[in-house]
């Protein structure tokens, strides 16, 4: 080794430590704040699966407010028959790192849906009705009978 490269190892590794240093807060803050998302679209589903059971909005809120991040803003609208959970958060991180993240739920207020539709007796409700407008023949699930002749 000569005596001019003397220095380079400890010079290179005071370079390359910080830089992963900075690699693995980067990995933590990314990890945070996909937590916090998670648990944002988490709340918003319980909170609008709550409020579509015609729980009281007080009961609602509270059910979005315990699965969301702490310092959550969580709002509730209810509107052509659908409920809306909004669940917004500042996720952490140092300055412009913190993002503001936020979930959205609806489902159908099921106060104001009503019972499922009639249909005709002996159809199961599910898909078009037959080309003739009656009932469509039973299908044998055991498949047509097979036909005996001796002859091969």
């Amino acid at each position: 080794m000569r005596s001019s490269d003397r220095g380079y190892v400890t010079a290179e590794a005071a370079v390359a430590l910080p830089v992963l240093a900075l690699f693995a807060m980067i990995l933590i803050w990314g990890q945070m704040a996909a937590s916090a998302h998670i648990r944002c679209v988490d709340a918003a589903r319980a909170g609008a699966r709550a409020a579509a059971r015609s729980e009281p909005r007080e009961a609602a809120l509270a059910a979005a407010r315990a699965a969301a991040p702490r310092g959550a803003e969580i709002g509730l609208r209810r509107g052509d028959g659908l409920v809306r959970v909004t669940v917004a958060v500042r996720a952490p991180g140092p300055g412009p790192l913190g993002l503001r993240l936020r979930s959205e739920a609806v489902a159908l207020d099921e106060s104001v849906a009503g019972p499922p539709e009639e249909t005709e007796p002996g159809r199961s409700g599910t898909g078009p009705p037959a080309p003739d407008g009656g009932a469509a023949e039973p299908v044998d699930p055991a498949g047509p009978p097979e036909k005996s002749g001796g002859g091969r």
